[in-house]
């Protein structure tokens, strides 16, 4: 037996896709609008999981400029057909709006690290798509979605047959399931006579649930179970809340486990936050006398730890936590010519890191960051961030820069998306005492390190302390306080008062959020996007609680 912790993948790592290949299982997530697309991770025990690669150019032309946040890569759904992987997955283009306005694509490989074939698009339903390979054949399971005024925004699920090689579909649409309550992300298996419909039900939030339907018959009907496979929704106290989206696996014994989706909650004065996003967690399942999956402890809650039937396995350099690869990454001026610098766990917004802006061979030990659009731009932010993977973190980096004008800047950034993030950045204002009014083309003004605040509803400038062209920043994240400094003459000197990390998370505000939050650098430049920031020893460490 071996003791899994949930959740195995820490920090955001959404809606995961579980599969079992030999003795290796397989997990994707979505991306939404971070870029590498489609993160793949594998263990062989189900418990150490290590970052295996992802799926390059699922999206067309490598760019989701102008996408909104929390756009992008919705759930991918991973299966294998005992020669090659397949990957579908679908890009969502409108957010909080009656149309989704999305493209569902199908990608394979013959391993996930490996070379994925380009996308090709296939009927797009509504997001959240599976396949299912039965005896040969191919389905495409997917929700619809009724835009019209009156109309069910989640209005069943449906299934259609596509041929193997040119991925047209073949018949009609099949209804499989429609339900009072909101369904999506279905998964297909057949187990003993039964076709079984694995459902993420009740939304994503704390609302969550994985509900179960079975039929004789793959196009139906379907009888619903008369209670939920797995759900937090009626005990806030839970250590893991908003489980859901679910897939089932048979492991090599015979046995089973679920995947699914689960986030960490802060207990705050303003409710629950979780601000490292939703999180993947795996739990061993048993099917009852009636032939019904159920959870193996019995119920309906998620669990932190858990046995599972599968063999230990030596944890090494190649297989560890999540967490760990993440704390341990760093600019190295070592790094051999045939590695990329900027790989995992880097992550950049809408687009791959690009040299023209991201340059790591300029000045050996440290990345150079051209400015572009400011922070709040969907097209071309000059960013590279980290996942956060626990509620202590702390993050540092070492900056040179020489701005001369308030429309350029650099610094360290705590990131939700374009409406929540936090920013200590290097640059320039007029001189001390003097007001807004451009000074800064007749030679006057000083350089500075600005802290900003920005929600939905404005941004706001928490403090402003003169600087050096050359200096260390650094914040400590505790629960929900998050507190930004930087190093004058080997002491830390805070800048500004504690800031409320909560706000960076799904729960906070009134529009819809998916993702998690990150830590990372970036610049701007909003004139000439000519100005450059260099960055070295960026450090990100996520301590386990």
């Amino acid at each position: 037996m071996t003791v899994l912790r949930n959740p195995v993948i820490r920090g955001f790592a959404p809606d995961p896709s579980l599969v079992r290949v030999g003795d290796w299982y397989y997990v994707a997530t979505s991306s939404f609008e971070w870029f590498p697309t489609i993160p793949v991770h594998r263990s062989r025990d189900l418990a150490h999981w290590q970052y295996a690669g992802h799926v390059r150019g699922a999206v067309p032309g490598d760019s989701l400029a102008g996408v909104p946040d929390s756009g992008g890569v919705w759930a991918p759904s991973l299966s294998w057909d005992g020669e090659r992987f397949w990957m579908t997955y679908s890009i969502v283009r409108s957010v909080g709006t009656p149309y989704f306005d999305l493209d569902t694509y199908v990608s394979t490989a013959t391993e996930v690290g490996g070379k994925w074939t380009a996308p090709r698009r296939v009927v797009s339903h509504g997001f959240d798509p599976a396949l299912f390979h039965d005896e040969g054949r191919l389905w495409l399971l997917n929700m619809q979605s009724d835009h019209r005024p009156g109309g069910r925004r989640f209005a069943g699920i449906v299934l259609t047959e596509l041929d193997r090689d040119t991925l047209a579909p073949v018949g009609g649409t099949h209804l499989l399931l429609q339900h009072e309550r909101l369904v999506e992300g279905p998964k297909l298996l057949r187990r003993d006579g039964w076709y079984y419909l694995v459902l993420a039900e009740g939304g994503t939030g704390f609302e969550h649930g994985v509900l179960v339907a079975r039929s004789r018959s793959l196009t139906g009907p379907y009888e619903v179970d008369d209670r939920p496979l797995l759900t937090s929704r009626d005990d806030p106290s839970l250590p893991l809340q908003k489980a859901g989206h679910g897939e089932l696996v048979q492991t090599p014994d015979g046995d089973w486990v679920l995947s699914h989706l689960a986030a960490r909650p802060l207990r705050t004065p303003d409710g629950l936050r979780c601000p490292l996003g939703r999180e993947t967690a795996i739990v061993p399942v048993v099917w009852d006398a009636e032939g019904w999956p159920r959870l193996r402890h019995g119920g309906h809650h998620p669990v932190v730890e858990v046995d599972v039937s599968t063999q230990p396995v030596k944890v090494s350099v190649s297989i560890q936590p999540v967490e760990v690869d993440v704390a341990e990454q760093r600019f190295d001026p070592e790094l051999p010519a045939d590695e990329e610098p900027l790989d995992w766990p880097w992550s950049s917004l809408r687009g791959c890191p690009d040299p023209s802006w991201a340059d790591t061979a300029a000045r050996p030990g440290w990345i150079r960051l051209r400015g572009r659009h400011g922070p709040e731009s969907r097209w071309a932010h000059s960013l590279l961030a980290q996942r956060i993977t626990e509620h202590r973190a702390e993050a540092e980096v070492t900056l040179e820069a020489r701005p001369f004008s308030y429309t350029q800047g650099a610094g360290l950034v705590l990131w939700y998306n374009t409406e929540a993030y936090f920013a200590l950045a290097l640059t320039w204002a007029e001189p001390e005492g003097e007001g807004q009014h451009g000074q800064q083309w007749r030679g006057a003004g000083r350089t500075v390190l600005r802290l900003v605040e920005r929600d939905e509803e404005s941004t706001r400038q928490i403090a402003v302390v003169d600087s050096t062209t050359s200096v260390t920043l650094g914040v400590t994240v505790e629960e929900v306080e998050a507190r930004f400094w930087c190093v004058q003459d080997g002491k830390r000197i805070p800048i500004g008062p504690p800031l409320d990390f909560g706000k960076l998370s799904d729960d906070h505000g009134s529009r819809l959020r998916f993702t998690g939050a990150m830590a990372g650098i970036h610049a701007w430049d909003l004139v000439d996007a000519e100005f450059t920031a260099d960055f070295t020893g960026f450090r990100l460490d996520c301590p386990p609680g």
